[in-house]
């Protein structure tokens, strides 16, 4: 799978430019994996208990970074990791839409060249095969259940869903066609395993052309419900007995030994309840639930190792850049399920892991999905690329954010972005290339990052955060100083109230921005 000769262009999509890359050197495969609600401290990488040995093996060879952010929530995530653009500028900050002015790494990279191959979770009302995928197996929505997203199958139990029988169907996507619902005829069907089947088909498949190739694949775990396979649960059901309160200092321990926390890093104040109050029954409730989330975790895992020998088979593992995030902290939400029934991680079953857990799995940070404290927005992020990247095994503070992987993209290929694209001017990137960081070489940010979902919102510039988690409709700012205190212990907005101004009025002119020059105002 090499890079050479013209980009050629499908009739799908077009740009307002035509570049010739038959002289650009050897270029890398891109593989984004994208995990779902996962926690910064539950890989083993991150100082977690749950077995990880391939991310873990990442890591060693690669960089994992403390201080990369996503947006808090799912769909925001993934439409600014596509395109490198805030959720405030392409259309999908307040609700699963229509991408606007913007272009999608598979835009770009096929447009230079790449086979374009996607599999997963999108969360959107698009399919990823019109957004310059070649190939894209996957769900279109919010959620699924693993073993069943569509009707009940003879001889077995109603899926799990949180809404009625009847109700509302999820939408899934095989290339060109949309299923609503969608019902698979494998009675193994499990979401993990299927897309990297679909990953590793398409690998196969287009393993003699002579081009590079970018896979985006998108798992929806450990996002709930809780399932997993049975074997998967077993590994684990014997680990969480003693409660989320020893797992918190247990994690927070092994990542001072491993390095992936330091003294800026303090363990941030426990929100769970006590473990103690609980009843046996409870408890042992509880520790269920934590077993299957990280059954789920550890399937993942499973298959990356199989994208991982894929393409050692292949022989592309040395040159392909490998970045791994997860979209958004754990989530504290616990929906009520309209169709629930029998054991946690069965079909039948639809749980979620709930806010003491999850307190436990964003260790050392405050709070939970979609919230702008880091709980919310830091993601264990991993990047790996033997060829590209100096020095692997390294631990870096740099301040990155999902908008800056378009930008790094760019930088590696050479690919070009456009103008214009299906009918619509784009935007230019926010991002800033992490290629500094690979060579390290980095410097800090030029612009302040900024965050806004629902109730949360944030900014940071140099070394300050300014953010919020609003309350009766109410701001309730707190600054925090981020070189000395990266899990927001200390609120110095009462000392530092000029630099509290600058920061709020900075968010307010981001907000206008996004809104008016980005021709999305209402």
């Amino acid at each position: 799978m090499r890079a050479m000769g013209l980009g050629v262009l499908s009739l799908k999509t077009s740009f307002s430019y035509c570049a010739d890359y038959s002289n650009e050197p050897d270029r890398p495969n891109i593989v984004l994996i994208l995990a779902d609600d996962l926690g910064w401290s539950d890989l083993g990488c991150y100082g977690g208990e749950i077995e990880t040995p391939n991310l873990d093996r990442l890591a060693k060879k690669g960089i994992r970074f403390t201080q990369a952010h996503n947006t808090a929530k799912c769909f925001p995530s993934r439409a600014s990791l596509l395109t490198g653009l805030y959720a405030q500028q392409n259309g999908m900050d307040k609700k699963p839409g229509t991408f606007r002015n913007s272009a999608t790494l598979g835009d770009v990279l096929r447009s230079a060249g790449y086979r374009t191959l996607a599999s997963g979770k999108h969360h959107s009302i698009q399919n990823l095969f019109d957004m310059g995928f070649d190939r894209y197996f996957g769900l279109r929505d919010g959620a699924c259940n693993y073993f069943n997203p569509g009707e009940q199958r003879p001889g077995e139990p109603v899926p799990g869903d949180k809404h009625p029988p009847g109700g509302k169907k999820r939408a899934w996507c095989i290339d060109e066609k949309t299923y609503i619902p969608y019902t698979p005829k494998e009675k193994d069907f499990y979401t993990t395993d299927y897309f990297t089947k679909y990953a590793l088909n398409y690998l196969e498949e287009y393993k003699n052309e002579d081009k590079p190739f970018f896979l985006y694949l998108a798992y929806n775990a450990p996002h709930d419900p809780l399932q997993a396979w049975p074997d998967d649960i077993k590994k684990y059901e014997n680990r969480y007995h003693d409660g989320w309160e020893q797992l918190r200092e247990t994690r927070y321990k092994r990542q001072q030994k491993i390095g992936i926390v330091d003294k800026s890093m303090p363990l941030s104040e426990p929100v769970y309840m006590r473990w103690s109050d609980l009843s046996e029954a409870q408890r042992k409730t509880e520790a269920r639930k934590m077993a299957v989330y990280a059954a789920m975790i550890d399937r993942m895992d499973q298959n990356i190792g199989k994208v991982l020998a894929k393409l050692e088979t292949l022989g592309e593992l040395e040159n392909t850049l490998i970045i791994f995030a997860s979209d958004n902290g754990c989530s504290a939400e616990v929906p009520t399920p309209k169709n629930s029934r029998g054991e946690i991680g069965s079909m039948s079953c639809w749980s979620s892991l709930g806010r003491n857990w999850a307190n436990a799995s964003n260790t050392p940070y405050r709070y939970f999905k979609n919230d702008s404290y880091e709980g919310g927005i830091c993601t264990p992020l991993i990047t790996y690329w033997p060829k590209g990247i100096k020095n692997g095994g390294r631990i870096t503070d740099y301040n990155g954010h999902f908008i800056d992987i378009m930008a790094t993209v760019i930088d590696i290929t050479g690919a070009k972005y456009p103008r214009e694209l299906r009918g619509d001017s784009v935007v230019p990137y926010e991002g800033e290339s992490l290629v500094p960081v690979f060579n390290e070489t980095e410097r800090p940010r030029k612009k302040p990052l900024f965050w806004q979902w629902q109730n949360g919102k944030a900014i940071m510039k140099d070394n300050w955060k300014l953010v919020s988690k609003k309350k009766d409709g109410k701001d309730n700012w707190e600054l925090f100083d981020m070189e000395t205190d990266k899990t927001e212990t200390a609120d110095l907005s009462a000392k530092h109230p000029e630099v509290v101004a600058e920061l709020k009025s900075l968010h307010e002119e981001w907000l206008i921005y996004c809104a008016k020059e980005q021709r999305l105002a209402p």
